[in-house]
């Protein structure tokens, strides 16, 4: 579901981006009325474009902050176990990284 949602608001993004280009480039070659009449379209998709994407980074960071709480909580509840995964965690990176070393 997450995934969905961040490819869609990415993918929305873009296309208003790519869309905003294409008026530029246009008012850029065309003067007078028409070209601010451009120019004032494409200042309006690019507040959609930014605006989308602010959505999308609170989006991310209240996410992030569950993410963070629940771990939190796992690591309160769990402090042994927390250890146990993290030396784990610790052991394969270090060995990852001795191997790389080596070459």
């Amino acid at each position: 579901m997450r995934e969905d949602k961040l490819h869609a608001v990415r993918s929305d993004v873009q296309e208003l981006l790519q869309q905003a280009q294409e008026l530029f480039t246009e008012a850029a070659a065309n003067s007078g009325k028409k070209a601010e009449e451009l120019r004032a379209k494409g200042d309006e998709i690019l507040n959609r474009a930014f605006n989308q994407a602010e959505s999308i980074q609170s989006y991310v960071v209240n996410t992030g902050k569950e993410i963070a709480a629940t771990t939190d909580d796992y690591v309160q509840s769990n402090p042994w176990r927390a250890i146990a995964i993290s030396t784990g965690l610790g052991l394969l990176v270090g060995l990852c990284v001795s191997r790389c070393g080596e070459r």
